[in-house]
């Protein structure tokens, strides 16, 4: 709203903002036909969401997907919303999804330039009991001439071209970066469009929230034992931090960038690489945070440097404030000194 209540005729689309940072770089408008169609398929989504219970649409599909998690009906819909969108698109030649053993190759007519790897449906084991679930998505170039083919995919993260998640909270959210900050979107639902709410968000240099799955206290390295000791018992009589953990990445990604601290999904005695998936959970959102000016890393490598092996690698993530990641670093660096 401007003065006098009235409404604002100049507003700020997600489409608009696109738009202008495109011609800025004097691209050729695919990239934003791109984010305008996976942005198509959120709305898409957000509403499935919001009425899953009356529309049947959550509940277990009874399959599980390639990473082992149940599927929900709402995971395979989302996931078919993005495909068709993007094919749709003739933006892309390859989409690496969560829910696919391999990657998608887009037929002939149909192919753009880009590479789309994209979780549909994140946390969504969350949505029976409404806790916030999200859309990862990470956008690359195919660097190679020839035909497409799921090699293309592997690319580390300093490749991206944009990168971004939607979340599906309170209110639905696009966040994103194409390389120049990070910006916040929120669906305004009486006009269907994503408007810009936070301009290049900035994330503190510390945070007082940390943020893990201490179930998994028992198999963790004394590395991240004694860094969370430090948190709740301070050696310098500052307070303890707060811990903050909704077991759904998005959301705790997004608050970790709101409101500073650290998320950690590390490496345990069970899962020595970690759960969360390299091309479309940790590049993404590393790149996010790089981009409001954090850190991601694996405990021992920056994320956006790890050059992917195949397209449902995992890896280890601590990712935030600069400050709280570099002590983590530290700490880690003396349990595991390099050989």
């Amino acid at each position: 709203m401007s003065d006098g209540g009235s409404i604002d005729t100049n507003v700020v689309t997600l489409t608009r903002f696109v738009l202008e940072e495109g011609r800025k770089a004097k691209g050729t408008g695919e990239l934003t036909t791109l984010i305008n169609s996976l942005c198509t398929a959120v709305k898409a989504i957000s509403s499935a969401v919001r009425k899953g219970g009356i529309a049947h649409l959550y509940g277990i599909a009874g399959s599980t997907n390639v990473t082992g998690d149940q599927v929900k009906k709402l995971d395979i819909l989302s996931n078919d919303l993005i495909i068709n969108m993007l094919k749709s698109s003739f933006t892309s030649c390859i989409l690496v999804s969560e829910e696919d053993a391999k990657a998608i190759i887009i037929e002939p007519d149909k192919r753009g330039k880009y590479i789309v790897c994209f979780d549909p449906l994140d946390g969504s084991s969350n949505i029976d009991c409404l806790v916030s679930i999200g859309t990862i998505f990470a956008v690359y170039k195919k660097t190679t001439d020839g035909e497409p083919c799921e090699r293309d995919a592997l690319q580390p993260g300093r490749n991206l071209v944009a990168a971004g998640y939607a979340l599906y909270g309170s209110a639905t959210m696009v966040v994103l970066s194409t390389g120049q900050g990070v910006n916040c979107f929120m669906l305004d639902p009486a006009i269907g469009e994503f408007i810009l709410v936070d301009r290049d968000v900035r994330m503190k240099k510390r945070g007082n929230i940390y943020s893990l799955n201490e179930g998994h206290a028992k198999d963790f390295d004394p590395a991240i034992t004694e860094y969370l000791h430090r948190k709740k018992f301070p050696q310098d009589g500052s307070a303890p931090y707060a811990a903050r953990y909704v077991g759904s990445m998005v959301a705790d990604v997004h608050r970790t960038l709101m409101y500073g601290g650290v998320f950690l999904y590390p490496a345990n005695s069970k899962s020595p690489e970690g759960k969360l998936r390299l091309l479309y959970e940790g590049n993404p959102m590393a790149y996010i945070m790089e981009q409001a000016g954090g850190m991601a890393s694996t405990g021992t490598e920056t994320i956006l440097d790890i050059q992917p092996k195949h397209i449902h690698q995992k890896s280890p993530v601590v990712m935030g404030s600069t400050d709280d990641v570099k002590e983590f670093l530290a700490i880690h660096k003396k349990h595991f000194p390099k050989k």
